[in-house]
């Protein structure tokens, strides 16, 4: 694996930024939010400076139980390419469960929500991860996520499952500090014990991010700046290992540049305190050496069928999500408290994605478009991506007679013609017709 060096997250809201920064060596981007026929112009510019730029994926939903989709595979290794990226990175996290295995609606989670650290749920993701593999045309790492709740009935722990998981396919590591302290925070797991049992030497590279606490949890925001204990658990794993790179994340409530500037400096402080801690310990067993995987996990079985392990992940998950946006009762063995904290946090993120996808809604709703965005979810779990569930979102507003002004239900009909079709309704033939009909006639008036 090629060093990258310290890299922070490219959003358009700092590409700017990000271009005159000092001490960047590479950047990641969503892989979702690029175009590989339309790059944005500041990537092209990176690109020509010779700044690797890697695709992180956060749609695949590798940890479902679904196998990986076809399309969305060939999107990511078209971004790899179009970018020219050593490898390509996803998440351990099922995203979307239902369907016709479990005879239930399709629900999308439009979040990253955790696996249950079983053989089966290994399984299914070791297959998936060698279908995905296959597919790619550069290597893959896959990333450990943070966790708001906790599976009943767990026979591994986080650092034993991803060893085994490292073990089992070959798959490299992308390890995110922050998440093993949200993880710390919420399900009382031990980071450092986790780094332990960690195949140190699958390690590609490093995530860095903050957070907040709420509803007496952790939230994993990438929107706050990263904190003391996270920057202490990345010293704990750079005075184990060298790691290839270590990146910056962060999805909005940008600061100024000198800000996010200070905080990559935190960040090559901790390397550099962890590099000392390193060297003084050189004398010992070597800190790239993987730590011993325990009895249970030496003795998992490597080639079971994962048919019947697909079945009963897609009933675990389906029950889960459907109680998460849904409203369905919660499963057995969950805490019903921490799903009602998930449940609220994937409606507040739902209000929110939406509204970046279509800035024209709360524009129109004004104050009220969040309250009335939540009473929607609460009744329409989304089926689709954020896009779909906008329009969504839009006629129900229109159906449910929720508008009392005239002319936000003017305009908000308006917005919804226009994209509800499979054509732009300003581009239908009908109504460019209608349009230069009615201008004929006002000219002749």
């Amino acid at each position: 694996m090629e060093r990258l060096g310290t890299g922070i997250g490219w959003r358009p809201e700092i590409a700017d930024a990000v271009e005159r920064m000092p001490g960047i060596d590479w950047v990641e981007v969503v892989a979702e939010n690029v175009c590989p026929g339309h790059l944005p112009d500041s990537l092209l510019r990176l690109r020509e400076r010779g700044m690797t730029v890697v695709p992180h994926g956060v749609a695949l939903g590798l940890g479902g139980a679904d196998r990986p989709d076809e399309g969305r595979l060939t999107a990511l290794a078209e971004r790899a390419q179009a970018l020219g990226s050593p490898l390509v990175t996803e998440h351990i996290a099922f995203v979307r469960a239902g369907g016709p295995v479990t005879a239930s609606p399709r629900l999308e989670a439009g979040h990253l929500l955790p696996v249950p650290r079983t053989r089966d749920a290994l399984d299914v993701l070791c297959e998936n991860v060698r279908i995905a593999q296959e597919a790619l045309p550069v290597p893959l790492a896959v990333e450990n996520i943070a966790a708001l709740i906790a599976w009943p009935g767990e026979e591994m722990t986080e650092g034993q499952f991803l060893y085994e998981l490292a073990d089992r396919t070959g798959v490299r590591l992308l390890i995110d500090v922050a998440n093993l302290h949200t993880n710390h925070v919420n399900r009382g797991e031990d980071p450092a014990k986790a780094l332990a049992e960690l195949p140190l030497e699958a390690i590609a590279y490093v995530h860095v991010a903050g957070g907040f606490a709420r509803d007496g949890v952790w939230h994993d925001s990438h929107a706050h700046p990263v904190p003391e204990p996270v920057l202490d658990i990345l010293t704990d794993l750079a005075s184990r290992v060298s790691p290839a790179g270590v990146l910056l994340e962060r999805d909005e409530n940008f600061p100024e540049p000198n800000e996010l500037v200070g905080e990559l400096g935190a960040i090559r402080g901790a390397l550099e305190k962890g590099a000392v801690g390193r060297e003084a310990a050189a004398g010992g067993p070597t800190p790239s050496d993987p730590a011993p995987m325990t009895e249970g996990a030496a003795r998992m079985p490597r080639n079971r069928p994962a048919e019947a392990a697909r079945q009963r992940i897609a009933l675990a998950q389906a029950a889960l999500l459907s109680a998460l946006v849904a409203g369905t009762p919660v499963p057995e063995g969950f805490d019903r408290v921490r799903v009602g904290v998930q449940a609220r946090a994937l409606a507040a993120k739902r209000a929110d994605v939406v509204a970046k996808v279509a800035p024209e809604l709360p524009v129109m709703l004004g104050a009220s478009y969040r309250e009335t965005f939540l009473a929607y979810a609460q009744r329409h779990p989304m089926t689709g991506g954020y896009r779909r569930d906008a329009l969504d979102f839009a006629e129900w507003s229109l159906r449910e007679g929720r508008l009392d002004d005239a002319r936000v239900r003017r305009d908000l009909r308006e917005w919804w013609l226009e994209r509800s079709g499979p054509v732009p309704r300003s581009r239908r033939p009908a109504v460019r017709l209608a349009r230069a009909t009615r201008k004929v006639l006002l000219r002749r008036g």
